[in-house]
Formats: structure tokens, sequence, C-alpha cells
């Protein structure tokens, strides 16, 4: 899939709770796109938008959320 066609059928976009009040670096992640995730960047919601394989994603968060890159 390309990131124009997981666009194109993107229903809402979520920004992370942790971008807080001044909407600073942060992503947002794609709803409504079965088995990919859309991803793009908060501060240019019309540039481009990547799309990963669900699986990688969720193995994604789980080794950021395992620490398992450096910070």
């Amino acid at each position: 899939m390309t990131s124009d066609d997981a666009r194109l059928r993107v229903t809402t976009w979520r920004k992370s709770s942790y971008s807080g009040a001044s909407n600073g670096d942060c992503i947002e992640m794609g709803v409504g796109v079965p088995s990919a995730v859309p991803v793009r960047d908060s501060k240019d919601p019309h540039g481009p938008a990547l799309a990963f394989d669900a699986a990688a994603w969720s193995a994604f968060v789980a080794g950021i959320k395992a620490g398992e890159f450096g910070a």
C-alpha cells in the first residue's frame, strides 16, 4: 500500500496524548485503514504519510515501551 492510498482511506487522525498543549513534535496515527497504520507528522498534516503493516507497528510500539531504543 502506498502512502497516498492509505491517506485516502483514513477516517480520523489521532495524536498522542503525550503531545501536550503546545502540539509540539509529535506524530499522528490514522484510524480506519484495515491491516495498516498510517503515520504522519502532526506539524505537517497535509504532508506525506507513511503506512506500516499493523503487526510491524505493534512490534515497534512494544519495543519503545520496553526501552529497546535509547533516547
